[in-house]
């Protein structure tokens, strides 16, 4: 029978679903021709017992594999399949990575690929699919006569006959190591073909390392003579919050429109990147997606701030004299910059994602646009909002990777840019921009901001209420001391602000706190009114008093301490050592309210 009509025969047989012992593609096996697999198992045994060549049967179970859509029992055939020899295409493959020509990041994964490169056997191409391009070969009907021809034959080089294609079609990883030259045009030689390739930077998952990533390089290496790309970077996997595979079993996939559709796209890319390191997993949850929304959301409204104030006029940062706040966040910018594009450059993306994140909520937001409003409402509105423009088009564009879509139609209503951002040139530091003693000024102040709010959480302050701020500078700081004031007025609520001389006495009256730069005292009476704190602090020690009784009325009962369990005993003994201690606090507080009273 010719290779054509075999193959036919398979496929009748495939189809049908009803395959029996001896067809024209199998072995003769005698007697037990046409019978099914089911049919002969039972004969075979019977025939075994009845020659006395059958010691015992034994109770075993295993897992027999089955059709996952007629549940019909898979039964294995021998047939013929189509391999590829492995050998002299690994070998080429296996030198491109050794050598550098193409490396792995992490370069953990260099182990992985050649593990697999220098144990692999011959590959079978073959694949019995509906779709998919076909085995380039052909049988001859007459002569039987196999041809493979990288062009079609129009008759049988042997006897002339007429060439039947074979049914099967080549491997799907097969077709994708074909990706890289295939789409640009090859076998022509194409100006796509010359000019981009090789490529550069491939990234992918680690499960596909030898499915896809070493075919496309032997296959690079055999048919173009040069690796596709230098680089391969390797990213884990999404998991789901509990950290397991997403499947179909156990039901934890994530629909990724429906996220996007209830958070945006460039909230899901950034949470997925956010503080990830190169080649491990990745968690999804909810929460980290909304976290990233409300970045954007953050960066939407600090833009919103800056195109604002701009009012269409782009003010370029040239001639222009800074402020210290101004000075501040140009050098961090600086350093910002230097920061992710390191990290871009050594594609630690998660690190890069994290380094802009903290600068663009907790330095530009949090921290400089707030500086920057009294600025904006002096003389020095001009080099501000040049500096508000600047850092802002940075931002944008290193966070542009991660979120594309919010950082495009930002930069699209700039003053002063042109174009897409995707076009733009990647921002660089610039060394007439680093300020590092203003810079210093700066950050001091800032302590000292960050000391009086934190007094005045702790004292429960209304945001509101605003307190008189006495200010002793310590040595070395008396310049960033004597520039504060407009920004302690503004983010430290101060109603006014005053300097003490380095020697003279603290004044009575007041709660402190102490920082690197400074001393800093408030009147008490500013942040508290006195009557109303001492009502309060009478109610608390009323409270406190009334549990230390019914505590030491409990431990003097023998029926509670003989009975209850010790650690039970134990945890009220120290609960009543504290209400002790709570109430003695108190006491002196109240003493000391009083005393400032009078």
């Amino acid at each position: 029978m010719t290779g054509a009509a075999e193959k036919q025969a398979a496929d009748e047989l495939f189809a049908s679903g009803k395959a029996t012992v001896n067809e024209p593609h199998v072995l003769d096996c005698g007697k037990y021709a046409g019978m099914t697999t089911a049919e002969a198992r039972k004969a075979i045994v019977a025939d075994l017992e009845a020659a006395g060549l059958l010691k015992s049967i034994e109770p075993l179970r295993h897992e027999v594999g089955t059709c996952y859509r007629c549940h019909t029992t898979i039964e294995p055939m021998v047939s013929k399949q189509w391999f590829v020899r492995m050998q002299p295409l690994a070998e080429p493959a296996i030198e491109c990575v050794k050598n550098g020509e193409t490396r792995f990041v992490p370069e953990r994964f260099t182990r992985n690929y050649l593990n697999w490169m220098e144990n692999i056997r011959d590959w079978c191409i073959s694949r019995q699919l509906w779709w998919g391009h076909r085995i380039p070969a052909w049988y001859c009907d007459d002569c039987g006569e196999t041809v493979v021809s990288r062009e079609v034959p129009c008759a049988c080089p042997k006897c002339g006959g007429k060439l039947t294609q074979d049914e099967d079609v080549l491997d799907t990883w097969f077709s994708s190591a074909l990706w890289p030259f295939s789409t640009l045009g090859w076998p022509e030689k194409t100006e796509d073909l010359a000019y981009f390739y090789p490529t550069s930077v491939l990234v992918t998952g680690y499960d596909i390392i030898f499915f896809w990533v070493a075919r496309m390089i032997f296959s690079g290496c055999e048919q173009m003579g040069k690796t596709p790309f230098h680089t391969v970077l390797i990213h884990g996997l999404v998991r789901d919050a509990q950290g397991r595979k997403m499947s179909k079993s156990l039901g934890n996939g994530v629909d990724p429109l429906e996220v996007i559709d209830k958070y945006g796209a460039d909230a899901l890319r950034f949470s997925l990147v956010m503080g990830v390191s190169p080649g491990n997993d990745m968690r999804f949850s909810d929460d980290k997606v909304e976290s990233a929304r409300n970045f954007a959301n953050k960066i939407w409204n600090a833009s919103r701030f800056v195109l604002m104030n701009m009012d269409g006029a782009a003010e370029e940062l040239a001639g222009k004299t800074f402020s210290t706040p101004d000075k501040w966040i140009l050098t961090r910018l600086n350093e910002t910059v230097r920061q992710v594009t390191q990290h871009f450059e050594e594609y630690d993306l998660g690190l890069a994602a994290q380094k802009i994140y903290d600068f663009a909520w907790s330095e530009f937001c949090d921290w400089y646009i707030e500086l920057a409003k009294v600025s904006l409402a002096g003389e020095g509105r001009a080099a501000t909002l040049a500096v508000l423009r600047h850092t802002l088009i940075a931002l944008l564009k290193m966070l542009h990777p991660f979120m594309p879509f919010l950082t495009e139609a930002v930069y699209r209503s700039v003053p002063g840019t042109e174009g897409t951002i995707m076009l733009s040139s990647w921002p660089q530091a610039d060394d007439a921009l680093c300020f590092e003693q203003e810079a210093r000024q700066m950050e001091d102040v800032m302590d000292v901001i960050r000391a009086v709010r934190n007094l005045r959480a702790e004292m429960n302050v209304a945001v509101g209420r605003r307190a008189h701020l006495i200010v002793r500078a310590h040595e070395g700081h008396e310049q960033a001391m004597a520039e504060a004031g407009s920004f302690l007025m503004r983010l430290a609520w101060a109603s006014s602000v005053s300097l003490m001389e380095a020697g003279e006495a603290a004044p009575a009256g007041t709660v402190s706190c102490v920082c690197d730069a400074a001393e800093v005292y408030i009147p008490l009476g500013d942040l508290v009114d006195i009557d109303k704190e001492i009502a309060r602090l009478t109610k608390e020690a009323d409270g406190t008093a009334r549990e230390i009784e019914r505590a030491e009325a409990k431990l003097a009962n023998p029926g509670f301490t003989g009975k209850a369990p010790a650690q039970l005993v134990a945890k009220e003994r120290e609960k009543l050592e504290a209400n002790r201690l709570k109430l003695q606090n108190l006491g002196a507080r109240i003493e000391e309210l009083g005393k400032m009273k009078a």
